[in-house]
């Protein structure tokens, strides 16, 4: 089968072999998949991954090893992880399996990925798309769980105001959730042409250079993975708020991190999130994710593919397969 595999380099392997569900797996046939970040970074070297890339798709379970064969022929989405299943694990007992000590991650951790014409995963975290959902929207399921996972972490009190700062694919994403959830939020970023995807849908932009800095805001959520955005984030965060880290920021550079003490700042991490909620959401045609499509690749191109998504100006790039 074609698969996009990173083994100390990016290639396209045609003859790699299909693979065989292990008991409760199901093999599913893909059939749109999305280029996302943690992709690119993989191949630079983030966790030393090699096999298969990819880990957002939305595909069609061909065959189940199991007695339950219910979700054979049906549309499907993956969560990302999956766990030991051990009986003493408290993380796979509340099936926060992304949290588990020997967890699998599909694309990124033990685990081949998606971005190729099989892949297989346990039948308990796989979602039936609904019927109302195209595959063009099925395909996000992944990062709008994530922006989906900060309201489950957190509970924003209806007359707080957000801000979500950083208008690429995270913060759109983000922005778009929270409002399609009621929020008042506000989505602050550097460019006019991506603020404009959000505030077609309704919510309410900023360009940064003209927002005020000021710390009067109950939740602010960085979503730029930069030194400066983490630093602008505490500037907007009110004292006893709550600063949403969704982004990972790494970096060598001193920062200063006294006014999250003085101002009392509830520092939250938020990664991965459940897809059922996000699914329910995509279902209810309240997010359009449409104009986040930069580009289609098949298969074929798919190194093609990887350099679009480097171009600054890029949202979201998807495979066909």
């Amino acid at each position: 089968m074609k698969a996009v595999v990173f083994d100390k380099e990016l290639k396209l392997v045609k003859d790699y072999e299909k693979p065989t569900p292990k008991e409760g797996e199901a093999l599913i046939r893909v059939t749109l998949a999305g280029i996302c970040n943690t992709d690119y970074e993989i191949t630079k070297g983030y966790m030393g991954y090699k096999g298969i890339l990819g880990h957002e798709a939305v595909g069609v379970v061909e065959d189940v090893n199991g007695e339950d064969k219910s979700l054979i022929g049906k549309r499907v989405v993956s969560e990302i992880s999956y766990g030991c299943k051990e009986p003493d694990c408290l993380y796979c007992a509340e099936k926060l399996y992304r949290h588990c000590p020997n967890r699998h991650t599909l694309g990124i951790w033990k685990k081949d990925g998606c971005f190729a014409e099989y892949f297989t995963m346990p039948i308990e975290v796989l979602f039936e798309v609904p019927d109302n959902v195209p595959d063009e929207q099925a395909v996000f399921v992944e990062p709008l769980a994530a922006a989906c996972e900060i309201t489950e972490q957190l509970h924003i009190k209806p007359f707080e105001k957000v801000i979500v700062l950083g208008d690429g694919k995270l913060g759109l994403i983000t922005a778009l959730t929270l409002n399609a959830q009621n929020i008042d939020v506000t989505l602050v970023g550097k460019h006019q042409n991506k603020l404009d995807i959000a505030k077609a849908q309704g919510v309410r932009t900023a360009l940064l250079q003209d927002f005020p800095i000021e710390k009067k805001y109950d939740v602010v959520v960085e979503a730029t993975g930069s030194v400066s955005g983490f630093e602008t984030s505490i500037a907007l965060t009110k004292p006893r708020g709550v600063l949403v880290l969704k982004s990972t920021v790494a970096t060598g550079k001193e920062l200063n991190l006294a006014p999250i003490v003085i101002d009392e700042i509830t520092v939250l991490g938020s990664r991965c999130g459940q897809f059922g909620p996000a699914l329910r959401l995509l279902e209810s045609g309240k997010i359009d994710f449409t104009p986040l499509i930069s580009a289609r690749y098949k298969a074929d191109d798919a190194i093609e593919a990887f350099e679009k998504n480097k171009e600054k100006e890029t949202l979201k790039v998807l495979l066909e397969f």
